[in-house]
């Protein structure tokens, strides 16, 4: 039997629109340096502005792929395809914020058949999986049950954390009940029961927040799910 080896150096693709007024564009590097640094491993990472993302051949080599958030993206399908390629390939991916409802975009268009999937962010007509929240969570802390025994439950240690916001956009009410029917399993809700997190179970890591935990970083707080994501990129 072969093992692959564990790797030392990873290389990260965060893909998205970078912007250094961004709060967690700010935050992103400061996260993956710590968690790094814990782990005790070297950890690169390129900026891939969506509108270089063209095809699948421009996510290989990386051993990680972080959409982060700034949307509307300036090329959603460049988005689209970073997702579909980590999740095609089990390449270890984290969504966060605007990745978050990509994530689910991606999945509800390629996977479940919802060829007319929408973002209400950025489209007029098909069928809204990303609507508007109810009420705007633009710079807002509100705490997140977390489901037992799934991938953020175990990063985190506990079963009720606390997060910072900063989305107008999440799950619609419409395609809240087909994700219970598929393999993207929702794995964190707020206190009136609204999606804040997912993950794809058949997949080693593929996890989405609507939450900006990476934000921690910049208060010298260690963000488990980064932590977690490079440990199983590590192998």
């Amino acid at each position: 039997m072969e093992f692959s080896p564990v790797k030392d150096t990873l290389r990260i693709a965060l893909v998205g629109d970078y912007n250094p007024e961004i709060v967690a564009h700010q935050a992103i590097p400061l996260a993956i340096d710590d968690a790094a640094a814990v782990l005790e491993l070297m950890a690169d990472y390129d900026w891939l502005t969506t509108s270089d993302i063209s095809s699948a051949e421009d996510l290989v080599g990386y051993d990680a792929i972080w959409v982060v958030p700034g949307s509307p993206y300036q090329n959603t399908e460049g988005a689209l395809i970073a997702i579909r390629y980590a999740r095609e390939n089990s390449i270890p991916f984290l969504g966060t914020c605007g990745g978050f409802q990509h994530a689910i975009l991606e999945y509800a268009r390629n996977v479940m058949g919802w060829h007319d999937a929408a973002h209400a962010e950025t489209d007029t007509s098909g069928r809204m999986v990303i609507a508007p929240l109810t009420c705007s969570l633009v710079e807002k802390t509100a705490a997140i049950e977390l489901r037992a025994n799934t991938l953020i439950a175990k990063a985190y240690g506990q079963k009720v954390i606390s997060e910072g916001y900063h989305c107008n956009y999440g799950v619609s009410e419409e395609f809240t009940a087909e994700l219970e029917r598929g393999d993207l399993r929702v794995t964190g809700w707020d206190e009136a029961g609204e999606i804040r997190a997912i993950e794809l179970v058949t997949h080693p890591f593929f996890v989405g927040t609507l939450f900006q935990h990476e934000r921690g970083a910049l208060t010298g707080k260690l963000v488990p799910l980064v932590q977690a994501m490079l440990r199983v990129a590590r192998g």
